[in-house]
């Protein structure tokens, strides 16, 4: 982690009230690891006071680059919309604990994405991962599927379809992606964690090798009970309002059993089943 001036490549809106923004950091790119995050300077003097973090979308080691993906909600995000090609951001980066996952894989398991709205940041990236990581089936007679690779299973929940992000995305990776709208305007009709209680009825759970979810901590505490009740591990992004960004306000605490624990420095990422939801 460090403090530095880095250059903005690219910062256009996606579909209302979404952004992503791509910037020039070979330190970030090189370190990065899914489930971290920046914390950015969002204007050029003291209004607004802090900072802002925002979870690491992607990175290209081989550009020295990474993006991430934002929506406009308030004034620190709404000054950082405004941001152009060529411009400096003041950012301290990469930040916190990530997702912990074993590679490789061998072609029978499946990792489990659990996205609701901006949640799905971080799981691009880790998606990039997962799918580098996978082995190429061995195993099988049928033609074509000597050098298939097995998939990686995506839940994307949003109230409608106008908002749903990176399905495209996470598609290219080979991803199997499946979406939930409350309005019913695209895929399943309800919540995504009824999708993920449906999903988990046809998939044999010795073989799923964890879940990975972030967004509304609502629905972090509803998938870290689907996962316990399947005996699943499970590893959750939490969406802190986080101050200093380094552990030293003690802002962002959040409730273990193992007592309290900062989301800024011993998450964003935790395992399910440390949490203290209630």
């Amino acid at each position: 982690m460090k403090k530095a001036k880095i250059k903005i490549l690219s910062n256009y809106s996606l579909k209302k009230p979404y952004h992503k923004l791509s910037a020039y950091s070979d330190y970030i790119s090189k370190l990065a690891k899914p489930g971290q995050f920046v914390h950015i300077k969002c204007s050029d003097n003291n209004t607004p006071l802090l900072r802002r973090p925002f979870s690491i979308y992607s990175v290209s080691k081989e550009k020295g680059t990474f993006e991430i993906l934002y929506e406009v909600l308030g004034e620190g995000t709404k000054l950082l919309s405004q941001k152009k090609r060529e411009n400096f951001l003041d950012i301290i980066g990469p930040i916190g604990s990530g997702f912990s996952y074993n590679v490789p894989f061998a072609n029978s398991h499946l990792p489990i994405l659990v996205a609701g709205g901006i949640g799905v940041a971080p799981l691009v990236f880790l998606a990039e991962r997962l799918a580098k990581s996978k082995i190429p089936a061995c195993q099988g007679k049928a033609a074509g599927r000597k050098n298939q690779k097995s998939k990686i299973l995506v839940l994307i929940g949003t109230k409608t379809k106008s908002l749903i992000l990176c399905k495209h995305e996470f598609k290219k990776l080979g991803c199997d992606v499946k979406i939930a709208t409350e309005d019913g305007s695209l895929g399943f009709r309800g919540i995504v964690t009824d999708l993920l209680r449906k999903e988990l009825i046809t998939h044999n759970s010795s073989l799923i090798t964890g879940i990975y979810s972030c967004g509304p901590r609502p629905m972090l505490q509803e998938v870290s009970k689907i996962a316990k009740q399947h005996k699943i591990k499970c590893q959750v992004s939490l969406e802190e309002l986080i101050a200093c960004g380094v552990g030293v306000c003690l802002g962002c605490a959040v409730n273990t059993k193992s007592g309290y624990k900062l989301v800024c420095k011993d998450g964003p990422v935790f395992n399910s089943d440390e949490i203290i939801w209630g």
